[in-house]
This record gives C-alpha cells, sequence and structure tokens, in this order.
C-alpha cells in the first residue's frame, strides 16, 4: 500500500513515520521547501520521544519519502491523509483555508480511486465542505473520510502505534475495507476501530479534548477553593480519584492548560455551537476560568512583594506546555513571562527542551541558561512552569545557597509542603497548605 501524508508538521510528520513503520511506502509533502530538506537529511524539526529511531529507520529503507510536490506525493497513492493547520481565527473558530485549498488542488491529479482522509482537528462539516472542492474539479471516484487524532504530545509514537481506539468516520463500505486494512497492524491487541458517520467522527475529537479540558478546569477550580477554606486539594483528588466513575487521571491541579490542541479546541467547539445559535456555557466558563488560572502565580507573587516586582529576578523552571515536548504554544510559561517583563522583572529560565523556541519569541529580553541551577543565581523566587522529572528530586541546599530567598512558586504542586518547610523554604503551591519559614 502506498499513502501521502500532506502537512509535515506534529500530526503529519508522526503519522506518516508511524505508518512507514508498518511497512507502508509513505510521502510527505509539504510547501517548506527548507523543512522538507532538513526532513530528507534526517533532521527531525520537533521533539518527540521515540520517533528518530523510527524515522532514521524508515529514512534509509526507503519507506518514508518527502517532496514539495503535490503532483509527486500523490503518484499512485490509494489513501491520502491532510494534516494540515486549522489555526483559530479572531473569533476563535478553526480555520480551514488550508484543507480547502488542497482539497481544490486533488482534484485534478486524481486519476483512481482515493480516499482523502481529514486527519486535522475540523468542525462539523468539513468532510463535506472537502467533497464539493475535489468534486468540482474531477470526474475520478473518491471517499473523503474523517479519522481524528488522539495524539499525546510527549507520547504521540505509542499512543499512534498502540491507539486506545481508532475513529474513521465513513459510509462507504469500500473505505471502510481500506481503513481496515491500513490500521489493521495497529490494532491486533483488539482495540476498536469506531465506525460512525462524517459529523460524528469530527464531533468525537471537539468532545474528547473538551471534556478533558473541563475536567483539568474543574479541579483547578476545587483548589481555589481549597485555597480559601483550608482543605488540601492532593487529598480531594486521591478521594474522587479512585471513582471509577471518575478516574485518575487529568485531576492534578496547577496553572491551566496549554498546548496546540485544547486551548484550539475548546474554543473552536463554542464556536461551533455559536453557529448554531447554542450557548455552551461550560466551555465558556472552561475558557475564562484557565485564562485567569494560568496566571495566578503572577497573582500570589505580586502579593507576596507588595505588589512591586520591579527589578526583581525571577528563576522560571520548565517553558514548554508540558514534559516531554518542546511546545511552547498556549504554554502559561509564556504569559507568565510576559506579565513578569511588563512589571518590571527580570526573568532567567530553563527548560530542557523548549529553549531554543522561547528564544525565537523573546530574543535577549530574559536570560535562558543552559542549567537549571544556574537560573537560581541571585533571584527572589523560583517559579515552576512545568512538571519536568528532572525538577522533581532537587538539591534543595544547594537551591538556597544560590537564592536571594528561600522562595518557591510551585505551579505544578511537585514537592511536599512538608519537605519544603524541613529544608526551610517559603513554599506557595495551588490548592494547598502555605509554608512559611
Amino acid at each position: 500500500m502506498k499513502i501521502t501524508v500532506i502537512g509535515t508538521g506534529y500530526v503529519g510528520l508522526v503519522t506518516g513515520t508511524c505508518f512507514s513503520e508498518t511497512g507502508i511506502q509513505v510521502t510527505c509533502v509539504d510547501i517548506d521547501e527548507e523543512k522538507v530538506n532538513k526532513l530528507k537529511n534526517g533532521i527531525i524539526p520537533i521533539y518527540e520521544p521515540g520517533l528518530d529511531v523510527l524515522f532514521d529507520r524508515n529514512i534509509r529503507d526507503k519507506r518514508l519519502l518527502f517532496t514539495t510536490s503535490l503532483e509527486e506525493g500523490m503518484e499512485n497513492a490509494e489513501v491520502v491523509f491532510l494534516a494540515l493547520p486549522t489555526p483559530p481565527g479572531q473569533d476563535g473558530s478553526a480555520d480551514l483555508k488550508y484543507i480547502l485549498q488542497v482539497a481544490d488542488d486533488i482534484g485534478p491529479l486524481l486519476k483512481k480511486y482515493t480516499i482523502i482522509v481529514d486527519k486535522s482537528t475540523v468542525p462539523v462539516g468539513t468532510a463535506q465542505k472537502v467533497i464539493e472542492r475535489i468534486g468540482r474539479n474531477t470526474e475520478v471516484e473518491f471517499d473523503v473520510v474523517s479519522n481524528p487524532e488522539f495524539l499525546r504530545e510527549g507520547v504521540a509514537v505509542e499512543d499512534f502505534m498502540k491507539p486506545d481506539r481508532v475513529v474513521i468516520g465513513t459510509e462507504s463500505e469500500r473505505a471502510k475495507k481500506i481503513m481496515n486494512n491500513l490500521y489493521g497492524p495497529l490494532v491486533r491487541q483488539g482495540n476498536p476501530i469506531i465506525y460512525m458517520d462524517l459529523k460524528s467522527a469530527e464531533l468525537t475529537k471537539y468532545a474528547a479534548n473538551a471534556f478533558l479540558a473541563t475536567k483539568i478546569t474543574f479541579m483547578n477550580e476545587i483548589a481555589n477553593l481549597c485555597e480559601l477554606v483550608g482543605a488540601d486539594v492532593d487529598m480531594v483528588r486521591r478521594g474522587i480519584g479512585t471513582d471509577s466513575r471518575i478516574g485518575k487521571r487529568f485531576l492534578f491541579a496547577g496553572i491551566g492548560y496549554g498546548g496546540s490542541c485544547f486551548p484550539k479546541d475548546v474554543q473552536a467547539l463554542s464556536r461551533s455551537a455559536d453557529e448554531v445559535n447554542y450557548e455552551f456555557k461550560i466551555l465558556n466558563a472552561v475558557i475564562d476560568i484557565n485564562n485567569r488560572q494560568k496566571v495566578k502565580l503572577i497573582q500570589r507573587i505580586s502579593e507576596y512583594f507588595n505588589h512591586d516586582l520591579k527589578g526583581r529576578t525571577f528563576a522560571m523552571w520548565g517553558l514548554a506546555f508540558k514534559p516531554y515536548t518542546d511546545d511552547i504554544r498556549e504554554a502559561p510559561a509564556i504569559d507568565n513571562i510576559h506579565q513578569l517583563l511588563e512589571s518590571g522583572a527580570r526573568v532567567k529560565a530553563y527548560d530542557p527542551e523548549a529553549m531554543e523556541n522561547v528564544r525565537k519569541l523573546f530574543g535577549d529580553k530574559i536570560e535562558l541558561v543552559e542549567e537549571e541551577y544556574t537560573a537560581l543565581d541571585q533571584a527572589d523566587a523560583l517559579m515552576i512552569m512545568t512538571e519536568w522529572p528532572v525538577f522533581r528530586t532537587p538539591e534543595f541546599n544547594l537551591m538556597k545557597t544560590k537564592m536571594k530567598n528561600p522562595l518557591i512558586f510551585d505551579g505544578r504542586n511537585l514537592y511536599d509542603p512538608d519537605v519544603m518547610k524541613e529544608n526551610g523554604f517559603n513554599y506557595i503551591s495551588i490548592g494547598r497548605k502555605e509554608i512559611y519559614v
């Protein structure tokens, strides 16, 4: 089988590489000539654990190819995946211009029956638009399938190779048979391929991400209440997480969600509801609460320093929106850096993978250091923004010798408050008791 993946962003590159690992010949198409040349030369533009091993092997074995030519890329392809950006527009709705442009371009290139797969996260009705745009320019038979991705950054390779489920929207028996052959090697352990109509498949991805974002936001609201009533959000989390109806995942309180999916998808689903005159009150609240939660530490810091941050130095551990990625899209660290700079403070930051992306954004406005303890030199306080494992068991005595004040604002609740008291730190976290020594 030969397939084509149009778009070599995060989803496209993982999809193409992982399919090639199953023995399929994959051609990835992108209009960015510089990126394509780097990929041809074995340079991966994103950080994703485990992807490099599969990428190198399949490049070497010539199962994974790259081109800037759509015509070349689609030659003899049975299945064409659209893995293109759907950025939020000014009103929060998904911008489909890239997908629809490619749909226009695909039509004249079809020479035989082909399945066009919407892999990007798209609002309900997008598949029908793609069908109409392709159909304008061809008489060749084709099917459009909705196949949303459920990849978690940091474990995307595992998620793709061993999916919990595969969702496919189509009512074509011919397309079902080919998609079964395509995904068969990935679901041999019995995890389901779930078939449904196009619109339901399109909505499924938004519903999944919106639900998880809501779960995170609910726990952050519980944490905020804990601070006011003297409860401990970690105890509450354990108390409810053992309920099988609720589950243990996505219950950790912190400074909000970020990344490329949750913020964009929650906004897009809310906007889709607006378009049919439905007020999605829960999602609107989730958006508002998360925006406030992301800068919660700034409020606590400002109060601690009597609302005067000018000239103070803040160390920051973690810049990516989550561990095991270099992705800083909608990362809480970015919002906090902006506010600290506006307040006249200095920022010294470290992240295991995301610093180059932050450097492109801020230039020399902040100091990026090559080792986490260097960020602490003469710092008025440490802010923990990402729960990288390397931050979990630091040398507390060394930290105290470097900092002006033994003061930590922990946005990810990495440490036990009692341990921080024993080590002589003033420690302020999310939804738990504050420690002052």
